[in-house]
């Protein structure tokens, strides 16, 4: 109950710019010494997926949602500098996203659970051409192409970009991990684009990609790019 109150202040604080409001709210939550990390997971996650929803869904103004994600990309930078950095993994990992504010607010969060759990995470960003994020791949050798938060938009150029990378030479051992946004809302898209890994939040994208750095997409289960080489063929 004490979460859920807590959630809709913050909320409240959020859409209507109250940044006096809203900062007093992450100060209340730090003194009480809640980790840098749950203040991202419990807090500034879940505010942000419900404030996408209703914005999607015309429920929210835009004016509202402007103040609510400037608001929330300020706290995550602040709460960045506090989260614990593991040990280095030794795994470089390439994130990109949606090109949209919220979406780079979503791949933001990713960005900064990872490399707390120890990857050492390059952030593009979005709007960045497939020919480029592949060139990328290749110079920075990464383990990992991580595409997290986009809307509707940006799924055929993902589609495509996994469809390049599994045709190329460059990084022929890269793992794919997709989530948020679409992907969320999306039942069975990650697959379906086949993607390795899919996950829903920062904290699950840590747990897949700790637990399964291995893990690939068997050629049979891929539909990304079947139907163009089952027509050249």
């Amino acid at each position: 109950m004490k979460r859920q109150v807590l959630l809709e202040r913050f909320f409240t604080a959020l859409i209507s710019g109250d940044r006096a409001q809203s900062r007093g709210i992450i100060d209340e939550v730090l003194s009480a010494d809640a980790p840098a990390d749950a203040v991202i997971n419990r807090l500034i996650w879940p505010t942000l997926e419900h404030i996408e929803t209703l914005h999607r869904n015309d429920q929210l103004s835009d004016v509202s949602h402007h103040y609510a994600t400037r608001l929330l990309r300020m706290f995550a930078d602040q709460i960045q500098l506090r989260m614990e950095q593991k040990d280095r993994r030794g795994r470089r990992v390439l994130m990109v996203c949606g090109p949209e504010e919220q979406t780079e607010l979503q791949a933001q969060l990713a960005t900064d659970a990872l490399e707390a759990d120890g990857f050492d995470v390059y952030f593009a960003g979005g709007g960045i051409a497939n020919d480029e994020i592949i060139a990328q791949l290749g110079e920075l050798q990464a383990q990992v192409l991580c595409v997290f938060g986009g809307s509707a938009s940006i799924v055929p150029f993902t589609r495509q970009l996994i469809d390049h990378l599994r045709e190329t030479t460059v990084c022929p051992e890269i793992q794919v991990v997709v989530g948020g946004g679409i992907f969320n809302r999306a039942e069975g898209l990650a697959e379906e684009i086949g993607a390795d890994l899919w996950a829903r939040s920062p904290e699950e994208l840590v747990a897949q990609m700790g637990a399964n750095p291995e893990k690939r997409m068997a050629q049979d289960q891929r539909t990304v790019g079947r139907r163009r080489r089952v027509k050249a063929a």
